[in-house]
């Protein structure tokens, strides 16, 4: 007897929700109410302002709120204050999966990836030529893509969901100024991206005046899921997708 279709998981998503140290329930009732709309949440870096202790508990208070699975990548602000590590531990703790380098199936449906790093995109991608500063900045930026694969290359799902925080593609930072896209994200994000091709889905945040969506050369779809990005879609502060 043939198997009937595989049943879709309903995965929301939302970056960017920039915590500080005065933040008291701002997100409660995003945490409390997002299981009525989906089976798994996704974090996509820049949960907190500056990665201070303070607001990562701010964060935690509402987070508990969560009934669902959660999987998350840190952005840039949660390295500001030296301490990514630490951040880690107590999202971690709190019973978000995360991504820095493990991938995880919930369901039937693999989630890998990691925080990216930026260089730009297409030919005008910073090549590692000149001086050892940038040498060392476009290495970074080949370390976290090959992290990023890492995790892919263990997933054995045949549809897996990539989180990133930087952007793999430019059509989702288009509406932020051109002058800054470079530090928006990397075409290596979507390189790797289309190397696999169970990878159906693709969020990131970080580009706060991006546009929604995009896709990579393969044509595997990209959501910016920032949430000033989300707020300009409606009032639904995370997006929610069929995988």
């Amino acid at each position: 007897m043939e198997s009937g279709p595989k049943k879709k998981l309903r995965v929301a998503a939302v970056g960017d929700l920039h915590v500080g140290e005065t933040s008291h329930r701002a997100y409660r009732d995003l945490f409390d109410r997002v299981h009525e709309d989906a089976d798994v949440l996704c974090l996509c870096g820049d949960l907190v302002n500056f990665g201070k202790t303070v607001e990562v508990e701010n964060l935690l208070e509402d987070l508990r709120a969560c009934r669902i699975p959660m999987v998350g990548v840190l952005g840039n602000h949660e390295h500001e204050c030296g301490q990514p590590q630490e951040v880690t531990r107590m999202l971690t703790e709190a019973g978000v999966r995360m991504l820095t380098g493990e991938a995880y199936e919930i369901d039937g449906v693999g989630f890998a990836g990691g925080k990216g790093f930026v260089g730009g995109f297409g030919r005008y991608m910073l090549s590692s030529f000149g001086e050892a500063s940038i040498k060392t900045f476009v290495n970074e930026a080949v370390e976290d893509a090959n992290l990023i694969e890492n995790s892919i290359r263990t997933l054995r799902t045949e549809r897996s969901v990539v989180l990133l925080h930087y952007a793999p593609v430019v059509d989702t930072v288009i509406g932020e100024p051109p002058e800054i896209h470079a530090f928006l994200g990397s075409s290596r994000l979507a390189e790797v991206v289309d190397r696999y091709e169970n990878v159906k889905l693709v969020l990131h945040g970080h580009a706060h005046r991006g546009a929604p969506e995009g896709r990579t050369a393969r044509g595997v779809p990209v959501y910016n899921v920032a949430l000033p990005v989300l707020r300009t879609l409606g009032d639904t502060p995370y997006r929610v997708f069929e995988v």
